[in-house]
């Protein structure tokens, strides 16, 4: 079986779902998964997992991720980027210094209603089946966290249209589940005329940037890399033969054995769960349980 990870830079107007498609047709492999969804009109980091390391996705599906996004003002759409229907135009009456002085309002943890045309489920349903048909249903607010929302450029001029609108450039650091074009829907809110994404780049994402993925019309084989890096953003230890010989099984370990042999690669620090390694293969994820570490995850051999 084919096991192992692969990054791709997503191409603009494919689903996620197509790219999972294209995969499995060039590694001749019916498991496959991705770490994280991509609307078809972004671009960028698309972490997929082969195999059996389908199984670590969810470990990578939900660090931090990084994107550069553009925003146009005035204008809202039905899915709060250029994808959509517009909704209205307003007036933008704002200056830069009024923009940046609104950004702290969209740090740290915040909270957002996600947006019609999205996976979330309400009832049972996507809530994009619900849109299709017309339906606008309440949705609940949802926990995420901003990292970091950084200006990169800003620009008053027109972009050709009826009248000026004016444009911006971030940075966005941010939670698994952060919608973009709605922190870019939700700033437009604020400062009184209303916004929309007009495109979407993710720049990192599961301890990958985007420097190290490849256009999916580029992929082979060979960019095929080997399961442990599905948890690069992960501490590790390097265990001994005998201890080994014991996670194969699924057998714990004592806590104290973690020192000296712990990765730098974690930018958090927790020690909450960790990669057993061996020989530089990995052998499985463990969870802090006292003073031991218990199986949660065991790669057969």
């Amino acid at each position: 079986m084919t096991d192992g990870v692969v990054v791709v830079d997503k191409p603009r107007g494919m689903t996620s779902h197509d790219v999972v498609d294209e995969v499995r047709r060039l590694f001749r492999i019916r498991k496959v998964g991705h770490a994280g969804t991509l609307d078809p009109d972004a671009t960028g980091v698309l972490v997929l997992g082969l195999g059996r390391c389908t199984r670590l996705l969810d470990y990578a599906r939900f660090g931090a991720k990084r994107y550069f996004a553009e925003a146009s003002f005035g204008v809202t759409t039905t899915t709060q980027d250029s994808s959509g229907e517009e909704l209205y135009r307003r007036a933008c009456t704002f200056t830069e210094a009024d923009l940046l002085a609104a950004l702290p309002e969209f740090e740290g943890a915040i909270e957002q209603v996600p947006p019609m045309v999205s996976a979330v489920r309400v009832g049972g349903e996507r809530l994009y089946d619900k849109a299709r048909r017309g339906e606008v249903v309440e949705r609940a607010a949802r926990p995420v966290v901003i990292h970091e929302l950084k200006l990169l450029s800003f620009s008053e001029e027109s972009s050709g249209r009826d009248r000026s609108e004016p444009h911006a450039a971030f940075e966005v650091c941010c939670s698994a589940g952060t919608y973009v074009r709605t922190l870019v829907h939700d700033l437009g809110g604020a400062l009184g005329c209303g916004a929309h994404l007009s495109s979407l780049r993710r720049t990192e994402a599961a301890g990958f940037e985007v420097a190290e993925a490849v256009p999916l019309g580029d992929l082979e084989t060979s960019h095929l890399l080997p399961p442990l890096e599905a948890l690069r953003g992960m501490p590790r230890i390097e265990v001994s033969d005998e201890d080994a010989a014991r996670v194969s099984h699924g057998g714990p370990l004592q806590a104290a054995q973690e020192p000296a042999t712990l990765s730098t690669r974690s930018s958090s620090g927790s020690l909450e769960r960790v990669a057993l390694v061996h020989g530089g293969v990995l052998l499985g994820v463990y969870r802090r349980e006292s003073s031991r570490w218990v199986a949660e995850r065991v790669m057969p051999s």
